[in-house]
């Protein structure tokens, strides 16, 4: 989405994965990698959250194609790596919307060093982006104020939301790790449940691109309800547009998809 606002009308932008999909066990198929032979200028997350795609990527790299990852313009200092993540990064780093936007300025560089002729086009949209995002986070610190601070407690599907918590005053708790590639264990459900009752947690969250089944049990065995849905891995249907409190937004978008979990989680915790 980032990459569509900052190029416009001017480059044609299409993604791999559909709305939904869990990009931790994506892997590419014929249709993909032709697509991507294709493309002038690939950009992906990185950090490992396309496990299954790592590979492929590098091939491309190396046989001379411009590929990105946009996360390596974050600072080391500004990742972070779990207890559980065995040294990897977690990958989620557009929970934040700050340090998201802090990505803005890589992508035109490359946009513009591919498609020279739009470089001053590529410019003004991604400083218009930045100001968008910043405005977005100031929106969220506010927003989250209005939870009461004991009940800041934010539990879902996967560790998905430590950036999200961590800039927006949110204690995170994922009943699996930063991926989804394993499957948890009796003892990983017994413990999130313990933990709901001993914190007198009232609700906790399924994701989209997530299996919904996990979190709908332990809500069962917590005597707890389901918050509603929030998007981690996956951003909404475009053209979703849902309204909150009078405000409109596209979840199909970043900005409408960040907008729907504060919107979901502050509506449930407060």
């Amino acid at each position: 989405d980032m990459v569509r606002v900052i190029a416009g009308d001017d480059v044609s932008v299409g993604a791999l994965m559909r709305p939904g999909v869990d990009p931790h066990l994506y892997k590419a198929s014929p249709a993909d990698v032709s697509k991507l032979n294709q493309a002038k200028v690939i950009f992906y997350n990185g950090l490992l959250l396309e496990g299954k795609m790592e590979d492929l990527f590098k091939r491309l790299a190396t046989d001379g194609k411009a590929v990105r990852a946009v996360s390596d313009t974050v600072p080391q200092e500004k990742r972070l790596a779990p207890e559980d993540s065995e040294g990897h990064p977690d990958p989620h780093i557009w929970g934040d919307a700050r340090l998201w936007a802090s990505t803005v300025d890589d992508v035109v560089a490359q946009l513009s060093a591919t498609f020279p002729d739009h470089k001053e086009d590529f410019e003004g949209r991604g400083e218009g982006y930045k100001v968008d995002l910043e405005t977005l986070h100031r929106w969220a610190e506010k927003r989250v104020v209005e939870i009461p601070e004991d009940r800041r407690k934010l539990v879902t599907s996967h560790d998905a939301f430590a950036y999200f918590g961590k800039a927006y005053g949110l204690e995170v708790v994922g009943v699996q790790g930063i991926s989804t590639a394993a499957d948890p264990s009796v003892a990983d459900r017994t413990r999130m449940v313990d933990f709901i009752k001993a914190n007198g947690i009232t609700a906790i969250f399924v994701e989209s691109s997530v299996n919904k089944a996990l979190i709908e049990q332990i809500a069962t065995d917590a005597d707890v309800s389901v918050g509603g849905e929030l998007f981690s891995d996956a951003m909404g249907e475009p053209g979703d547009v849902r309204t909150v409190n009078g405000d409109s937004y596209d979840v199909g978008t970043y900005i409408g998809m960040l907008k729907h979990n504060v919107n979901a989680i502050v509506e449930a915790l407060r």
